[in-house]
């Protein structure tokens, strides 16, 4: 088994806290060394309080998903033969209510678009088992909830 870790950081800096008055932004470290602005979503908590700049919570689950979901892909498509060029993924998540009635992350959508080379190069179907079986292996899918749907733009 392995641990992963982040540390969060966050301070008042004489802010009217009790109040209600303070900003949500933070600092996000991982275990690696990276870092990054962390906030609340400005659709949750409203301006000043929240920096539209920072990565709010749900933003960093749906980038979870999908970075996942990519890697698994990017090491299926070597395995098969197929030299993938580039990978993007316009990955969106909706908010509403569950089947319990709470606000969750209800839905996570991936739009991934692959471009290959080389002579190798997978059809339409072979491209979609192949997104099956990434979503299959990703570890944060295996882990939620949430309904994650693959939606693969088809590439000439």
């Amino acid at each position: 088994m392995a641990e992963y870790t982040a540390e969060v950081l966050w301070q008042r800096d004489g802010q009217d806290f009790l109040g209600n008055r303070y900003s949500r932004r933070h600092l996000i470290r991982f275990d690696g060394g990276a870092e990054l602005t962390g906030s609340s979503s400005p659709h949750v908590v409203p301006l000043p309080f929240s920096d539209p700049a920072g990565v709010d919570p749900e933003e960093a689950f749906v980038a979870s998903l999908s970075s996942c979901h990519m890697l698994w892909f990017l090491s299926l498509a070597a395995k098969a033969g197929w030299q993938v060029e580039t990978y993007t993924d316009n990955a969106a998540g909706t908010m509403a209510r569950n089947a319990e009635g709470r606000v969750a992350m209800t839905v996570v959508t991936l739009r991934p678009r692959v471009t290959f080379s080389g002579e190798r190069r997978p059809d339409g179907q072979a491209l979609h088992a192949l997104h099956h079986k990434a979503h299959d292996a990703c570890f944060i899918a295996n882990s939620v909830r949430t309904e994650v749907r693959c939606e693969p733009v088809l590439l000439a």
